[in-house]
C-alpha cells in the first residue's frame, strides 16, 4: 500500500505485524506463498555483545583511523556463517594460551618459594616411583660410540593393558582445563592475577590481594576508543533528518546522492542512467535480497527510456528522482515529545564523514520502541572497512544511546531475515535477537526458530497450537476510511456508499493485515 502519512506509532505497530517500508511504499510478504519467506528480525541492543568477527571489524576501522592501515584479505561487507566459527576459534585460542609462559616475578618470594619447593618434592617422589620401570638396559651406552656411559632414562610406552602411557601428558578433565585457562588469563592481564591463580591451590584468600575484574570491552569501548593526536584519519557520524528535510540534509544531498550512485553502479552493477531504486515498487523483496534485482534490469531500462523520451527527463534527474522517492521521502511524521530522544522521532540519514567527505549513509527510522534500519549505501572505494557490519554496530550503539534518554526505546530492527537465502542469514549473527511469528505476531528467540527453518522455509514459530493473532481485526465495521474528504467507519461507508461487493473482500484483507489497532487509526482511502 502507498502511505501518504503515518504517525511513528502507526508504523511501529505495522512493523510489529511484518510490514516494512521503502520510501512511502509499505509492503508485507505473503509468507506461506512466497518462494523466500522474509521474517522480521529484531536485536536486543542492551544485551548485545560483539562477536569475534564484529570485534575484528571494529579493530580494523581503528587501525585505519589511527595509522592508515588497510588490512589485506577478505573485504566482503558481511561475513557469512561466522557465529559457529567464532565459538570454535575462541576455544582454540584459549587452549593455546596454556602454552604461554607467564611472568611470575610479581609473586612474593616467600609464597613463590613455598610453592616451588612443594612442587619439587612432588616431582622427586614421582621420579623415584617411575625410574625403576623406565630405564632401558640397551640405552646405557655412550651416544654415537656404543660404549657404556651414564644412564639415560628413556620413557617407553606400557604394554597393552598395563596402564597409562607416562611418556605422554596425563589426561586432564575439562573442568581443570577451564580453571587453568582462567588462571593464566588473569596472570597475563594483571599482576594480582598471579596471586589469584595460586589461590585455587590452597593458599588463604586473606593473604592474597584481590584480582581486578576481567570484564570484556563493551561495544562503546571498541567504537569510541580515543585516537592519538596524530591520527591518520578522522571519522564523524552525523544524524540528519530526511523528512521533512533539515537544512543539513539539503546541504549534503548532492554529495550523498553521488555516493549512492557509485554504490549502485559498482556493487549492484547498475548502468549510470538507471534509476535502480524504483524496482522495489515492483518486487519489495528485492530491496532485501540483491539476487532479485537482476531480473528487472530490462524492465527498468525500458522505464528510463520512457521517462526520458515521453516526459523529457534527463537520465541523471530521473535517477535522482528515484533516489529521493525511495531513500529520502518517508510517510513518517516528525515528532518531538518531551520524553522522546533529543533528535525526535521520524526518518533520518546517518552520515559517515571521513576526513570531511561522506563515505556511507545509513537510512534509519527512529520509532517509539526501536531504531529501524531501512538501507545502507557506501562508497565502494572503502569496501575494505566492512561498512555493512560497521554501520550495523554503530546503529546498535546508537540505539543504546537513545535508550538512556528514552527507556522504552530498546530494540534494533534489521529488516527481514531470509533463512532460505544463505547470503541473507548474516542478520542472525547479531544476538540476542528474535524472529516474528508470521501467524500470531509474537517474538520468538532466533535459537528456537532455526531448527524449524532448517526443515521448512515457512514456519509458525509460536509452539502453542491454541495461540491466535491477538491483534487481528475483530470488528471490520470499525475500520476507518477516507471518502470524499470525510473520515467515517467502514460500516457507515459500506451501507451508504459501497457499490461493488468485491470491495468488501479487499477491505477485510486490509483490516486483517494491519490489525485492529491500526485499522481504527489509519484512514483507508476509498475512491
Amino acid at each position: 500500500m502507498w502511505a501518504h502519512s503515518l504517525t511513528v506509532q502507526d508504523y511501529q505497530d505495522l512493523i510489529d505485524r511484518g510490514w516494512r517500508r521503502s520510501g512511502k511504499y509499505i509492503y508485507k510478504p505473503v509468507m506461506n506463498r512466497t518462494c523466500c519467506p522474509q521474517y522480521t528480525i529484531r536485536c536486543h541492543p542492551l544485551q548485545f555483545q560483539p562477536s569475534k568477527s564484529h570485534k575484528k571489524v571494529l579493530k580494523k576501522m581503528l587501525k585505519f583511523l589511527t595509522k592508515g592501515e588497510i588490512s589485506k584479505g577478505n573485504c566482503e561487507d558481511e561475513p557469512m556463517d561466522s557465529t559457529m566459527e567464532d565459538a570454535v576459534a575462541g576455544d582454540f585460542a584459549l587452549i593455546n594460551k596454556l602454552d604461554i609462559k607467564c611472568d611470575l616475578k610479581t609473586i612474593s618470594s616467600d609464597l613463590k618459594g613455598s610453592i616451588e619447593s612443594e612442587d619439587k618434592m612432588k616431582e622427586k617422589s614421582l621420579k623415584k616411583e617411575v625410574s625403576k620401570e623406565l630405564i632401558h638396559p640397551q640405552a646405557i651406552e655412550k651416544l654415537g660410540s656404543g660404549e657404556p656411559s651414564h644412564s639415560i632414562k628413556v620413557h617407553s610406552g606400557p604394554k597393552p593393558g598395563k596402564g597409562a602411557d607416562l611418556s605422554k601428558p596425563p589426561c586432564r578433565k575439562a573442568k581443570e582445563m577451564r580453571k587453568e585457562r582462567k588462571r593464566l588469563k588473569l596472570m597475563q592481564q594483571n599482576s594480582a592475577g598471579a596471586f589469584e591463580g595460586f589461590q585455587a591451590q590452597g593458599q588463604p584468600a586473606s593473604l592474597l590481594p584481590k584480582a581486578k575484574s576481567n570484564q570484556p570491552k563493551s561495544l562503546e569501548d571498541l567504537i569510541f576508543e580515543s585516537l592519538p593526536e596524530n591520527a591518520s584519519h578522522k571519522l564523524e557520524v552525523r544524524v540528519v533528518r530526511s523528512t521533512p528535510p533539515s537544512p543539513q540534509f539539503k546541504a549534503t544531498f548532492q554529495e550523498s546522492y553521488q555516493v549512492y550512485k557509485r554504490y549502485q553502479m559498482i556493487i549492484h552493477k547498475d548502468p549510470p542512467d538507471k534509476p535502480t531504486v524504483s524496482q522495489v515498487r515492483l518486487v519489495p523483496a528485492s530491496f532485501e535480497d540483491p539476487e532479485f534485482k537482476s531480473s528487472f534490469n530490462q524492465s527498468l531500462s525500458l522505464y528510463t527510456k520512457y521517462q526520458v523520451a515521453i516526459h523529457q527527463d534527463s537520465p541523471i534527474e530521473c535517477g535522482k528522482t528515484e533516489f529521493t522517492r525511495f531513500l529520502c521521502n518517508s510517510p513518517l511524521e516528525a515528532e518531538h515529545p518531551a520524553n522522546g530522544p533529543e533528535c525526535g522521532y521520524g526518518s533520518f540519514h546517518q552520515q559517515y564523514w571521513l576526513d570531511g567527505k561522506i563515505i556511507a549513509v545509513g537510512v534509519i527510522d527512529i520509532l517509539p520502541y526501536c531504531v529501524s534500519s531501512v538501507y545502507l549505501y557506501y562508497d565502494p572505494d572503502y569496501s575494505f572497512l566492512s561498512l555493512g557490519v560497521y554501520s550495523a554496530l554503530r546503529e546498535i550503539a546508537f540505539t543504546r544511546q537513545l535508550h538512556e534518554k528514552t527507556s522504552q526505546l530498546s530494540y534494533y530492527y534489521m529488516g527481514f531475515y531470509i533463512h532460505s537465502c544463505p547470503k541473507m542469514r548474516y542478520k542472525g549473527q547479531y544476538r540476542p535477537s528474535d524472529l516474528l511469528c508470521p501467524e500470531t505476531y509474537v517474538w520468538v528467540p532466533i535459537e528456537q526458530c532455526l531448527p524449524s527453518l532448517d526443515i521448512s522455509k515457512y514456519c509458525r514459530f509460536n509452539q502453542d497450537p491454541q495461540a491466535v493473532d491477538e491483534g487481528r481485526s475483530k470488528d471490520p465495521d470499525r475500520v476507518r476510511v477516507l471518502y470524499r474528504r470525510s473520515a467515517l467507519p467502514y460500516g457507515v461507508y459500506k451501507k451508504n456508499h459501497q457499490e461493488d461487493p468485491r470491495e468488501e473482500v479487499a477491505v477485510l484483507e486490509y483490516a486483517n493485515l494491519v490489525g485492529q489497532k491500526c485499522s481504527e487509526r489509519i484512514l483507508l482511502f476509498r475512491n
